[in-house]
């Protein structure tokens, strides 16, 4: 099958081209930089700018569009107005693209959308669902959830069909942020004050990630549905930073400090988002996304793990 993809040089993006290729579909792959180099049997279309590119000679004769590329969500924030430059390439140039493979003959437009769209986080044991009312509440959460609903409006008007894939906090090989710094601190022995953080996190491995967008590029089930996506299997902060050391060799010093006086000091230091991120739940129920695609995670959070341990110990030579 031809399938059109954007986000190749981004870490969910570069994987999806990979398994595409393996699995036997034609790839062609937008960039901004003719300068990149890319797997054998990808071919390349160099585009300019997201919301504004005449998609439709790019687009012709593909059958499945598959959007990875986003303005993704920065720990520090720098625009005076970040809703506003979220939307740019979000939401105008998300439609802009699906308008034109809409006008061109796509059947599907495959839409890598974010958990944030539900919302923050959830009370232990009460998890968010594909089917939940969206509560976003940052601006890159809002714009996500903006162009979904485009999406569906361009679906209905249309007939092109919509998949939307709302993926949790996504790890793998290279992965960077807060993942990658607390495989260092535990690589380094450094004692971390989470050994008694009793939440609930749900993650997906880049792999589960991956064989969920490639099974919906044609799966009957997958027209016009919301899929949340997770390695099945949540996690405290506490036992996440446990399974990291074994992955790596190490042992995990774990200080038992109280997550109360962890969320207290880390909004003395206006750093409330990483105090939610590693002391709040954020579960997700993916019994929809199983059963409608007869689909379960192929990979287990420990196998996953190791695999990233692997990589960030070569890195390191």
């Amino acid at each position: 099958m031809k399938v059109f993809l954007t986000g190749i040089t981004g870490f969910v993006g570069r994987a999806a081209s990979k398994r595409l290729v393996k699995a036997g579909h034609q790839v062609r792959a937008a960039l901004r930089d003719a300068n990149v180099t890319l797997d054998d049997g990808v071919e390349s279309v160099v585009f300019d700018d997201l919301a504004t590119h005449d998609w439709a000679p790019s687009l012709r004769g593909q059958a499945v569009v598959v959007h990875c590329a986003a303005r993704v969500h920065v720990m520090s924030e720098q625009s005076v107005d970040p809703l506003s430059e979220f939307r740019k390439i979000n939401v105008e140039g998300t439609l802009n693209l699906a308008r034109h493979a809409a006008n061109v003959g796509v059947t599907r437009f495959i839409f890598i959308s974010s958990i944030k769209v539900n919302g923050e986080g959830t009370e232990p044991g009460r998890p968010y669902t594909a089917d939940d009312v969206p509560e976003p509440v940052d601006p890159y959460g809002i714009s996500k959830w903006e162009a979904e609903q485009g999406l569906r409006d361009i679906a209905a008007t249309t007939g092109m069909e919509i998949v939307i894939i709302r993926p949790v906090l996504v790890y793998g090989p290279g992965v960077k942020a807060n993942f990658l710094n607390m495989m260092r601190w535990l690589d380094k022995g450094i004692p971390l004050p989470f050994g008694s953080i009793h939440n609930s996190r749900s993650l997906v491995a880049l792999d589960n990630l991956i064989d969920l967008l490639v099974t919906t590029i044609d799966h009957p089930g997958a027209r016009n549905q919301t899929f949340l996506v997770s390695d099945g299997e949540d996690l405290s902060t506490s036992a996440l930073l446990c399974r990291m050391a074994n992955a790596l060799g190490r042992p995990a010093r774990l200080l038992p400090i109280p997550s109360a006086i962890l969320s207290i000091t880390a909004n003395l230091m206006s750093k409330q988002s990483l105090a939610q991120r590693l002391c709040g739940s954020l579960q997700v129920d993916i019994s929809k996304t199983c059963s409608l695609l007869q689909w379960a995670p192929p990979v287990s959070v420990n196998e996953a793990l190791k695999v990233v341990a692997e990589h960030y110990k070569e890195s390191k030579k």
